[in-house]
């Protein structure tokens, strides 16, 4: 088995290559492995790494050194190679796929628990030919988490204060927006809030709008926030972001699906993992089992046992 770690070197603002290189230095010590520190030189730069990595066939286990969009951009590396494997390795300031496993989360903080874990297959979502092990958005949330990133770099404006800044700006931008939404025999169109696509439970940085979401059940749960006003939004937001949706279905419609259709009257921005696409058209579609994701050795989250990777190492 080959080890690949793709570090991004401006994740969480602070080049974390050399705590990357003495972290797996002691912990592949004694052991006769071969392994790879590939720093990406630019956004998307990690998928065609992985994909020649891969080429030969032989067992590959990718670690993403960075956030959630480095384990994305991984993610999208991998997607539909039966000889690969991710995990998050994170180093970044948003985690939001590992805040999924609950208190068993912080094993992926521990590299040697990654280099002895198992493998398990997971579903991911295909979103306009880009992939997604976490949750898509559309709405007010991925204008606001997409737009915090500018703010959060004006003077005297940083962490919180950005995310603040850039939902007053959008609220008052307006909150809903027209869209044609089609998933099975449901259809509707008209003014909405947000769609969210859940294959696994956080986004945004904490909110967590599916307690109960796997991502390999081979189900979405999609929450579809109708139009409402500011007033309304800003009593039902902590109740969404606490997984309680359900108790509004006034307010909430929740479906469990495996595709979900969004059109727009213009381009819109689209949460994929917390990366930004834009696009007037959107087709989100589960794909069963499409990745390998790394189980921490001691992690119970997935009931079904994969091989050791010890026995392949």
């Amino acid at each position: 088995m080959k080890h690949l770690f793709i570090v991004n070197p401006t994740a969480g603002g602070k080049d974390k290559t050399e705590l990357v290189r003495r972290r797996v230095e002691e912990v592949f010590a004694g052991r006769e492995v071969s392994y790879e520190i590939y720093v990406t030189k630019a956004a998307m730069d990690a998928p065609g790494k992985i994909r020649r990595a891969a080429e030969s066939g032989e067992a590959l286990r990718v670690y993403a050194c960075g956030g959630d969009g480095t384990f994305n951009e991984c993610v999208c590396g991998a997607a539909g190679l039966a000889n690969v494997a991710v995990c998050p390795y994170p180093t970044g300031t948003g985690n939001d796929f590992c805040r999924m496993f609950g208190e068993e989360k912080d094993l992926y903080w521990d590299l040697r628990a990654l280099v002895e874990g198992s493998e398990h297959p997971i579903d991911l979502i295909e979103c306009n030919g880009r992939y997604c092990a976490n949750i898509c958005s559309v709405g007010i949330d991925a204008r606001i988490g997409t737009d915090v990133h500018t703010y959060s770099k004006l003077p005297l404006i940083g962490g919180a204060t950005g995310y603040v800044v850039s939902a007053v700006v959008n609220v008052l931008r307006g909150i809903t927006r027209q869209m044609r939404i089609r998933s099975g025999a449901f259809c509707a169109e008209g003014e909405n809030t947000l769609v969210c696509a859940c294959n696994g439970r956080f986004y945004g940085g904490g909110f967590n709008p599916s307690t109960t979401a796997r991502p390999d059940d081979g189900i979405l749960d999609v929450f579809i926030v109708k139009k409402v006003s500011l007033l309304t939004l800003a009593r039902l937001i902590g109740k969404y972001a606490a997984g309680k949706a359900d108790d509004y279905p006034e307010y909430i419609t929740h479906l469990r699906t495996d595709r979900v259709e969004i059109s727009f009257n213009e381009e819109n921005v689209v949460n994929i993992d917390g990366e930004a696409i834009f696009a007037k058209e959107v087709k989100m579609q589960l794909l069963p089992g499409a990745m390998n994701l790394v189980v921490p050795r001691g992690m119970r989250f997935f009931q079904e046992a994969a091989q050791p990777a010890a026995a392949r190492v």
